[in-house]
């Protein structure tokens, strides 16, 4: 139900507010795409095409986009490739950067400040991913900006991530950190006005998943190549 009222609950409080598009996307001058839950070797030859920011892949067994294995793709530099880890110990992480040469470690579980700081320390840039609720505590991540280049806010669900649910939004008003975020959690193409519609200097991107897919980590392109499109408008 709140997904279906997500664009009026949204646009409402934007109103309200007196916010302006051009000023709503904050100081981040092009909204960053993500999109994860990729496998499919031609699916992601395809998406390269759109050059999204980062492309993300999930490395944990009880996905239905668990990665097992990528046949060679040619990646450009551009394009950011995320391994999606879910409370996994640093040497398995570790293989799997340099089994698949990832740029960024995303922590989608229950991972530490210092589990953070660990990583960092080994010079990997590091997102890490927090499920969102209504008594979410937004105080807590000050012990994760050191350590982290962006945070993603993610839908509170029965599974680490792809849920496919919408979080409420006006939530995001309650973090006051430095660490830029992505939006996560049941995005798809119907949320365009909302997102850009949303107003916080923080807000770097979002991240896109189980919306915008045919099957489990098979991505419809041409309807992420129009949604990309819409968002740059």
């Amino acid at each position: 139900m709140f997904k279906e009222n997500i664009n009026k609950l949204i646009n409402r409080d934007v109103i309200a507010n007196g916010a302006k598009r051009n000023v709503a996307i904050s100081k981040y001058k092009t909204m960053k795409l993500k999109v994860c839950g990729m496998r499919d070797a031609r699916n992601i030859t395809e998406l390269i095409k759109l050059q999204p920011d980062f492309m993300g892949f999930i490395f944990h067994k009880k996905s239905p986009r668990n990665v097992s294995e990528i046949s060679n793709v040619d990646f450009p530099k551009t394009i950011k490739k995320v391994g999606v880890f879910v409370d996994k110990e640093e040497l398995f992480i570790r293989e799997k950067v340099l089994d698949y040469g990832l740029d960024v470690i995303q922590l989608h579980g229950n991972e530490t400040p210092k589990e953070c700081q660990q990583l960092k320390m080994k010079e990997f840039e590091i997102i890490k991913a927090f499920q969102i609720s209504e008594d979410f505590d937004f105080e807590k991540l000050s012990d994760y900006e050191p350590f982290c280049n962006y945070f993603l806010f993610d839908a509170f669900g029965k599974d680490a991530g792809g849920n496919g649910i919408t979080f409420n939004w006006n939530l995001l008003q309650k973090y006051n950190g430095q660490t830029p975020f992505l939006l996560s959690g049941g995005l798809d193409g119907t949320m365009t006005e909302s997102i850009l519609n949303i107003s916080h200097d923080k807000f770097a991107g979002i991240d896109i998943n189980s919306g915008f897919e045919i099957a489990p980590a098979l991505k419809d392109i041409e309807k992420i190549k129009k949604f990309k499109q819409s968002l740059q408008r």
